[in-house]
């Protein structure tokens, strides 16, 4: 396939059962299975969460770093902005600085380039999302490209947060926000109105005529994450998925597996998936590959 970049990849949703038994032998597969399987978008959250609870220490956080670029590296993925929930570690009451030195640690033994993205937890409100957007300005030259909004869309609106994302590129971040994942088109609108560049997900554009034109004039890409959108039944099936219609309609479109271990997918399984079933030409998969690379936050872009 050739090599690939991913730009909406959660460290946390990436942590495979054989990693949660190295971070804690103590546990069972039953029992990881039990709490890693979920019905809903709420279940899935709480899957989340409970993966997020074993991660007690830096050197967890070091070890699912390493098990991911791991994965990577052996896709051929050359490039990858990874989200850290930071507003769960603070959540948790742990210090972020030696969580962040050690993950960045891993990135620069790992043969993948990587790039970090802060997330705050929306629905926790904006007192609580002022420190993440802090930790992410601080460590603007040390990895951190960017900062987003993740949680519940409808329990935290992007509205909330306008002054922080200004304050946030004024700082040299670069803005991103989930939207119009399990909400509607509203959600994307507001994303865009505090200067989101990218779309995590925006899957919901496709009800509003006027917002994929906008998309589609302006350049706007949407980081698109089919499985999950099917698995936490954000579309209704996956036929339903709207990836296709989307690229017709010119709106930019990156492929990502968003919680791979959680959604039991990888990259190259994301392309194949988009070929097979909604029928992307060759010349199409070209132009979907060199999107990751295009959009990214690097500032020395690799050549795809």
């Amino acid at each position: 396939m050739g090599p690939l970049a991913e730009l909406h990849l959660h460290l946390e949703g990436s942590v495979e059962e054989e990693t949660l038994l190295e971070i804690d032998p103590a546990l069972s597969r039953d029992e990881i299975r039990a709490a890693t399987t979920y019905a809903d978008f709420e279940g899935f959250i709480q899957s989340y969460i409970w993966v997020n609870r074993r991660l007690n220490s830096p050197e967890h956080y070091a070890l699912a770093a390493r098990r991911l670029f791991e994965r990577l590296a052996a896709e051929d993925v050359l490039y990858a902005e990874v989200t850290i929930s930071a507003g769960v570690i603070l959540w948790k009451q742990q210090d972020f600085s030696p969580v962040y030195a050690a993950v960045q640690r891993e990135a620069s033994l790992s043969k993948v380039k990587v790039r970090w993205i802060l997330d705050a937890t929306r629905q926790f409100g904006v007192h609580a999302a002022k420190p993440v957007f802090d930790l992410a300005a601080e460590r603007v030259n040390e990895g951190v490209v960017a900062i987003g909004l993740g949680g519940f869309e409808g329990g935290g609106p992007a509205r909330w947060y306008a002054d922080l994302y200004k304050e946030a590129r004024d700082r040299g971040l670069r803005l991103l926000c989930h939207a119009g994942e399990t909400t509607d088109a509203t959600s994307v609108w507001e994303a865009l109105e505090i200067g989101a560049e990218r779309i995590g997900h925006g899957i919901r554009a496709i009800d509003d005529p006027l917002l994929v034109a906008h998309l589609a004039e302006k350049e706007i890409p949407l980081e698109i994450c089919i499985t999950s959108n099917v698995r936490t039944g954000a579309v209704a099936s996956l036929k339903d998925h709207p990836v296709r219609r989307l690229y017709d309609a010119g709106v930019p479109i990156i492929l990502n597996t968003d919680d791979p271990a959680l959604f039991a997918c990888t990259l190259t399984s994301e392309f194949e998936l988009a070929q097979r079933t909604f029928g992307f030409t060759e010349e199409e998969m070209e132009e979907l590959r060199g999107n990751g690379f295009l959009y990214s936050f690097d500032d020395e872009k690799h050549s795809s």
